[in-house]
Formats: C-alpha cells, structure tokens, sequence
C-alpha cells in the first residue's frame, strides 16, 4: 500500500467498494464519542454515515480532534476496515488524517424536535436532517423526469419575465415594486407569456420557475412565492385533452419519482410510492357541488369549493373509484379568469378544470380563449380596463390557434408525495406574509 494519500474524494455509499484501502472523505462530524483510549465520529456526507475510529495514542489527532463539535465539517484521511459489530454498514474508517474546515458552535441552534419555524430560522443547519436532504433529491427527479417527458412530446422550455408592467391575473393579489420612474409587478404567473409564445407558433411549450401572490393567507398549503410549473399546448380540441396529457406527465414522473427513491421514501417518510393508474376520475363542478351538499357540506360559495369541500369530495370520490386523485371540470366563468373559454352551449361555464390529490388542489387549467373580440368582450364583462390589458390582447390580434394549458404547485405535489403536513417542509425557503428571512 502507498503512504501517500488518497486525492479524490470517496463518498460513504461506495466504501463497500474500498475495504482495505485508504480514502478521502468529506462531510459533517453528526455525533462524537470519547472513550478512555479511543474516539468514535460519526461522519455524514449526502449519501450515507460511517463510524470513524481514532487511537487516542496518536497525540497529533487526539489534539486535532478535542476541538470538534457537532455538526463541524471535516476531511478525514483513514483506511476502509470491515467491522461486522458496527451497525452503519458492517465496517468503519480508522483515522490517519484529519482537517476541520468549518467548527460549529458548541451550542447548535436546533433540535431535531424545535418545530418548523426553528427549522426555518436556522435553515443551514436544518437542510442536514436525511429528510430534508432526500426531499430535494425528490424535487431534482421530479422535475428531470417531466423534462424528459415534456422533450419526448416535442415541448420547449421559455423562461418568461418576472417584472411585468400589468397584472396577469387579479389585480388584489399583486405586489407592487417601484421600478425607475414607475411601478412594477412581480409575476403571478407566466400565464400572458405562455399563451404569446402559443401565439408565436411554438405550439408546446413549458416553464419551471418563480411566482409571486399576495394573498394574506396563513395556511399550510400557501407561500407569498412559490415554484410553479406551467406549459401550454396548442391546437387542442377541448379540455379533456389537456387533462389527459396531464395525467400521463404525472403518472410518468411519480413513477420515475418511485424507481429512483421508493425504498427510502418508505423508511424515512413511511410512503409507499406507486405510480397512478389512468385515467384519473372525472366530475364536472355542478355534479361535484351536488354531492357535497348530499354529504352535509354546503360550500359558501355558489362558483367554487373551499378546502374543506375540496377534502370531503376527494374522500367521497376515493372510497367510490380507489383513486387518490380527482378532476373536477366546467367551474362557472363567475370564479375563473377572463380569459377562460366558455361552453358554446353553457356561456356560463368554462373549459376549466382543477386536479385534487388527497384533497389538495395541485393545478388549475383550462382552455384559453384564443379569439381577439371575445377575449375583448370577456374581459369588458368582468370591468377589466382594456388599456392594461392592451398588450396581453395584442397577442390575439394576429392570429393565434386554439390553445389551453395549466400550472401545478412544485411544493404541493411534494406535500403530497411525501405525506407532510406543510408546504414549508418542503420549500427551500418559505416566504409568507410574515415572514421574509433568511
């Protein structure tokens, strides 16, 4: 064996591989354990924990490692020993060199029970937990596997501008930001600039990015910022079509999402993950009001459902058809935006439609209107001034194909996939009405 050391970095998960070698590893120290004549880390990197064992009788390390404390991060230099008494993995790594190269305060801000707003606080060090860090592998296969599937029908990715000089949906729900001389607005969504590049001829196209709504609502489903997952498809028949490639993208993407993390979704969130089966069950809103009410839940709203009603129809529904996940079509034009299509036959309904898994809505979406003077006319009917509307109806001027699309919470698919209670447990950051920090 050679005394020099090893340069490239082994990660915990490939040590198996090295029994008897020498290797480099990097991560934090997660416990320390002093002994009499032997120290015991344990050293956490991304992808798995070893035991790291030290010889008090070498001086020079014992004195390197007295100044460790939890959660510092650290180079180790050791030899692969196989160890079948030691539970993580049967071996460990006796220590030959070690660098501390960030030393956590002796105090750590939080436990692993101080509560979700602790959490937030002190995110660096929450990140670390193995839940938080699988969540975002989720998020990472999540979004590679409908990529792939957006490019295997012929999609293509924009990337929509933030800053808007009008509001793209209710002008209640916008924040205002001064912008030189005059006043922006950070983008709801990337609805208007979905539909211009529909307008342009691309025909698919989809976008992963940041929206912004200023709704003072405190609940566990809601951010102030959020990631949202939009596409719009052109030269659709109607709203069904929409619904269906939407069903094949998730059912694609869950399955992907349970080949590559199953097992360790189950152990450390206790899901077992199973893609859908197709197609999803259908309702149309005045059916689905009318079971609510048979069910002793009268919505307050006559055009639309509240969470609570959202929660018992897809419980109703789940016991009737064995699926988690629920389609509820046709809301009346009264509670979606102007731009929605309406029924030829039913003026008063729309193409619309959202999708609930587990009671929670994760998209809404509809056919668009696509045609100039009715999209004028709709919008004069909601008292929409047309003068800040004028860009947005410039885009109808030209001609432009019938079209519909519709955009999906990242963090509420991630609720739902991982079974948490918040949207924030899933969130990099959160960002609420109160809260703007880190």
């Amino acid at each position: 064996m050679s005394d020099s050391l090893p340069s490239a970095r082994t990660l915990v998960s490939d040590l198996p591989l090295h029994i008897g070698q020498r290797v480099r590893l990097y991560g934090f120290a997660e416990t320390i354990r002093d002994q009499k004549r032997m120290r015991f880390v344990v050293l956490r990197d991304p992808t798995g924990k070893v035991q790291i064992t030290q010889s008090k009788d070498d001086s020079a390390l014992t004195a390197a490692l007295d100044a460790l404390t939890p959660e510092s991060a650290m180079i180790v230099t050791g030899t692969v020993v196989a160890a079948p008494a030691v539970k993580l993995g049967g071996l460990e790594v006796t220590l030959e060199a070690v660098e501390i190269c960030g030393l956590a305060d002796a105090q750590l801000p939080i436990a692993r029970d101080s509560g979700l707003d602790k959490w937030i606080d002190h995110r660096q060090v929450s990140l670390r937990y193995p839940e938080q860090q699988l969540v975002f592998a989720v998020q990472t296969t999540l979004e590679e596997a409908m990529r792939a599937f957006w490019k295997q029908h012929g999609f293509r990715e924009i990337h929509s501008p933030k800053l808007m000089g009008t509001f793209s949906e209710s002008g209640s729900e916008v924040f205002a930001v001064k912008y030189f001389d005059t006043t922006a607005f950070l983008a709801q969504s990337p609805q208007f600039y979905k539909q211009m590049a529909i307008a342009g001829g691309m025909e698919k196209v989809f976008e992963v990015g940041p929206a912004f709504r200023a709704e003072p609502s405190f609940t566990s489903r809601h951010e102030t910022e959020f990631t949202s997952i939009d596409m719009e498809i052109g030269w659709i028949e109607d709203h069904y079509e929409l619904m269906d490639f939407e069903e094949r993208l998730l059912a694609h993407a869950i399955g992907t999402v349970a080949e590559v993390h199953g097992p360790e979704i189950e152990a450390l969130f206790g899901m077992t993950i199973t893609p859908p089966t197709l197609p999803f069950p259908k309702v149309a809103f005045a059916e689905a009001r009318k079971i609510l009410v048979s069910l002793g839940h009268v919505p307050a709203r006559r055009d639309d459902f509240d969470a609570e009603g959202e929660r018992i129809l897809s419980e109703h529904m789940a016991a009737e058809t064995g699926h988690e996940f629920l389609f509820i079509t046709d809301y009346p034009a009264s509670s979606r935006a102007f731009y929605h299509m309406r029924r030829k036959e039913r003026p008063d309904l729309t193409r619309g439609f959202d999708l609930l898994w587990r009671g929670l809505e994760i998209t809404t979406g509809a056919q668009r209107e696509h045609r100039h003077d009715r999209l004028v006319a709709q919008a004069l009917e909601r008292g929409l001034g047309l003068e800040s509307l004028s860009d947005y109806l410039e885009f109808f001027r030209f001609g432009c194909p019938p079209h519909g699309g519709m955009g999906l919470g990242l963090g509420r698919i991630l609720m739902r996939l991982l079974n948490v209670a918040s949207i924030r447990e899933v969130t990099l950051l959160s960002r609420t009405p109160k809260r703007l920090r880190p």
